[in-house]
């Protein structure tokens, strides 16, 4: 089949638009989408200047989703004066698994001759995940425990590092697999925490001055196509799954949508243009209607609802085995 620009033979199918394109288009397409996210969704200010840059920190673990946008970011803002970007990557202390992206994210950052910044589980809460996924003395998924402690290493070193904005990896897949959970489980103000989180227009959100904002502009991007650009352009991406992984209800919902999908092209692309209208109509629906108020956790000083926050509390569990 050949390329609907040129004559040359397409490598992909978009059974959602039709569309067959060859590497060099769509590697363009790819590009141009991402770029296109960043300009609707506002990510560089009108007043970021050389002098005062807007700083970027990038979730960098070494998988396809997170090395595609670090390369893309650095092809397009690279040479710009008025972004800063610093990659940030955890290591969980999965053995093997995490080792080998770890290598991915070095190699990458090296070649584009950006900051690279490594943390780990071990030297931040002297745990590592192969230990707590033997020991789970809470009697949760992996991801329970990872997702917490994650979360709470991006949003520390992003704020250390001066973030003015945190940017992940996510694809449109993981993003219509959110969506979906949230509607299945009528969740109307988890819809409205997403959009403010980082679904909506820079402009649009209802930002916490307690946390970075985020953005994903991989979001419009499916995953398998995510996946061919960084095998077309040799990207150093370390595409196997966490061993670790198990979370159910988002497992039946990826196997839902791909059915979904399969049966319905475009599926993805409608769940999400329907949901952030209606994550929107939420978020105006629900801003301050039981706002809780935010404290320094008694022990680690992050932002808690509570006394102590639910990583020092995991962690104490942990300790307690």
């Amino acid at each position: 089949m050949e390329c609907d620009k040129c004559d040359r033979d397409a490598v992909m199918h978009a059974a959602y638009s039709g569309g067959h394109l060859c590497e060099t288009h769509f590697c363009a397409s790819v590009d141009k989408r991402v770029r296109g996210r960043i300009r609707k969704d506002s990510l560089v200010p009108r007043d970021a200047t050389p002098e005062d840059p807007d700083t970027w920190v990038i979730g960098l673990s070494g998988g396809k989703d997170s090395v595609v946008l670090t390369h893309i970011l650095d092809e397009t803002f690279g040479p710009d004066p008025r972004i800063e970007m610093v990659a940030l990557t955890i290591h969980e202390g999965i053995e093997g698994y995490r080792d080998e992206s770890v290598d991915a994210c070095v190699e990458l950052a090296a070649d584009i001759e950006m900051r690279h910044e490594l943390v780990t589980y071990e030297e931040e809460f002297g745990v590592r995940m192969d230990d707590v996924v033997e020991d789970d003395p809470e009697n949760m998924a992996p991801c329970a425990y990872c997702g917490v402690f994650r979360r709470d290493l991006l949003e520390r070193y992003a704020d250390e590092y001066g973030a003015d904005k945190l940017l992940t990896g996510h694809n449109l897949d993981d993003e219509a697999e959110t969506a979906l959970m949230n509607v299945l489980e009528g969740d109307v103000e988890q819809m409205a925490r997403h959009f403010d989180a980082s679904l909506g227009r820079f402009e649009d959100r209802n930002r916490s001055a307690d946390f970075v904002p985020r953005a994903k502009p991989l979001r419009d991007i499916p995953e398998k196509e995510v996946a061919l650009y960084a095998h077309l352009k040799d990207l150093p991406a370390h595409i196997t799954e966490c061993p670790h992984s198990s979370e159910a209800f988002r497992g039946e919902i990826q196997e839902l949508m791909l059915e979904l999908e399969d049966n319905h092209p475009g599926t993805r692309h409608s769940i999400m243009s329907g949901y952030e209208e209606i994550a929107e109509l939420a978020a105006d629906r629900y801003r301050g209607d039981g706002e809780v108020d935010l404290d320094d956790c008694d022990r680690c000083g992050s932002k808690t609802a509570r006394d102590v926050c639910r990583k020092c509390r995991l962690l104490e569990s942990l300790r307690a085995v």
